[in-house]
């Protein structure tokens, strides 16, 4: 990775460590994958771009951690180029008025309350999770039935199963169950380098929602995370407000979880 100039130092640790699970999702995607669905990445600084048109998730059409205004032209061309619903995400209160202008002058629109990002020290002990949900790590042999439950949670289409499916098992990754009576029902991953560690792919099979599996497999990162010796965890997850509370925002709070910032994502014009 580049070493950041001093206007790159403005991209928020806890983005960094997010992009760096994005770039190695698509270091391990398989290739074919990778060719069916135009599934493209860029580096670039402390962050980059990522593309993959047929997923509906802001999360896989975007741009995250640039902050230089040279390294956004590179972003923003480069992205211009691919298909699909695409996003600049940036801390848009910390961000200065240049940043600002080049957004407008781009013709990039805010869409939605943005996104809430969450950060936690780890814990000085491990946690202890009471209720009927128990959580374990998927095995490499059930990486397909992990891989078609996230794509089934996130509403993705089920030929991008293999995406989710790859990081059973790859270093940096640790990926979980939450089960009921034996049976999975949501799935929970993390991702760990450097001493941090975000936290993504919490989905749940609709009729098993409310009963606490996200909770688990918050406490059951945060427990394996101190083992690996993470220091700092995050997370993101939408904005809640008071017309669209998060259920999901309410249950990190709870884990400890500190909503630091809000992101905010600046749609790409549809002609770019």
């Amino acid at each position: 990775m580049d070493r950041p100039s001093a206007s790159r130092q403005a991209v928020p640790e806890e983005d960094i460590t997010e992009a760096k699970a994005f770039i190695d999702l698509f270091m391990i995607a398989p290739q074919t994958l990778a060719d069916q669905a135009e599934f493209r990445c860029m580096q670039l600084a402390a962050g980059g771009a990522i593309s993959l048109p047929s997923a509906p998730a802001i999360g896989l059409n975007r741009v995250l951690g640039i902050a230089a205004l040279e390294d956004l032209d590179t972003a923003f061309e480069w992205m211009s180029k691919k298909a699909g619903r695409r996003y600049l995400q940036m801390n848009a209160a910390s961000a200065p008025q240049q940043t600002h202008d080049w957004i407008r002058k781009r013709g990039l629109v805010p869409q939605g309350n943005g996104w809430a990002k969450l950060r936690r020290t780890a814990p000085s002990t491990p946690l202890i999770h009471s209720g009927e949900v128990a959580t374990r790590q998927v095995k490499v042999t059930e990486a397909e039935i992990f891989g078609a439950m996230m794509c089934a949670g996130f509403n993705f289409p089920a030929n991008l199963t293999p995406l989710w499916s790859a990081i059973v098992g790859k270093d940096g990754w640790t990926c979980f169950f939450a089960e009921l009576d034996g049976r999975p029902i949501a799935t929970g991953a993390m991702y760990a380098a450097d001493g941090r560690a975000w936290l993504g792919g919490g989905a749940t099979v609709p009729e098993f929602r409310n009963r606490g599996a996200q909770k688990a497999l918050i406490t059951a990162r945060l427990n394996q995370g101190i083992s690996q010796g993470v220091q700092t965890f995050v997370v993101e997850t939408a904005q809640p407000s008071a017309a669209e509370p998060n259920i999901s925002h309410a249950n990190l709070i709870v884990a400890g979880f500190e909503q630091i910032y809000t992101r905010m994502n600046y749609r790409f014009p549809d002609d770019s």
